[in-house]
């Protein structure tokens, strides 16, 4: 036994230590998510109203699992945090553990879990983040139905630097979030939640569009502007 514990590397350390830590989170709090595995907002609610810094704690938590493997549907986990907190502090929180969630994650994939994952995953699917590095991870970020672990994680092994990633998510959930925090919120309808949905996606990858092209076409006449006077 201590000849296997002695061989383990530091990568394989923290890998089991990992898993450990989520074992046990699921262990001491089984019974809320059981309540969260069948969508019991109300119960949750009341189950964490007793100790608010325990569920800031906790949702935190909930949306690290929903990063990794997306065993939660992401408008339960916002409307919890809605719920508990408010609208706007609701949105603001899930929109930071999103972000930080997607970080932390995105470090796994790249330094710890790299050698165990990267087989798994399609070569051809790293290769399109890595030749586009920001655009494809904000319009995977606001495309409904592309899961949150599998851009982090296939973000993680690719060649993507940690400010591009870390703009495009921020942003993309920013917007993505702001979406589904209407819908619990009341805001939305139920008959045009969908085509809302849908027009504000395809606003903001246009918006997206434009902004490079504009980009685009004043750096081009920057360098002409420097062939003409060098």
């Amino acid at each position: 036994m201590k000849t296997i514990l002695n061989n383990l590397t530091k990568r394989q350390w923290l890998l089991w230590c990992g898993l450990f830590l989520f074992g046990l989170f699921f262990i001491l709090n089984r019974e809320l998510i059981m309540l969260l595995w069948n969508g019991d907002v109300e119960a949750i609610r009341q189950f964490l109203n007793k100790n608010m810094g325990y569920a800031l704690f906790f949702m935190f938590l909930v949306m690290l699992i929903q990063n990794s493997f997306t065993i939660f549907p992401l408008i339960l986990v916002i409307t919890i945090n809605m719920t508990l907190f408010g609208f706007i502090n609701g949105f603001i929180w899930s929109w930071l553990t999103g972000v930080l969630a997607s970080l932390l994650v995105y470090y796994g994939a790249r330094y710890i879990f790299q050698e165990v994952i990267a087989e798994k995953f399609n070569t051809k699917l790293i290769e399109k983040i890595d030749a586009n590095g920001f655009a494809y991870v904000f319009q995977a970020r606001i495309f409904p139905f592309v899961p949150t672990s599998l851009v982090n994680i296939v973000a993680g092994l690719s060649t993507i630097r940690l400010l591009p990633y870390l703009l495009a998510t921020s942003i993309g959930n920013f917007i993505y979030f702001f979406i589904l925090a209407l819908i619990p919120a009341g805001i939305l309808s139920a008959n045009w939640d969908e085509y809302i949905i849908w027009i504000i996606i395809a606003v903001a990858i246009l918006l997206f569009y434009l902004s490079k092209i504009v980009k685009r076409k004043r750096n081009a006449a920057h360098d002409d502007k420097d062939k003409l006077f060098p």
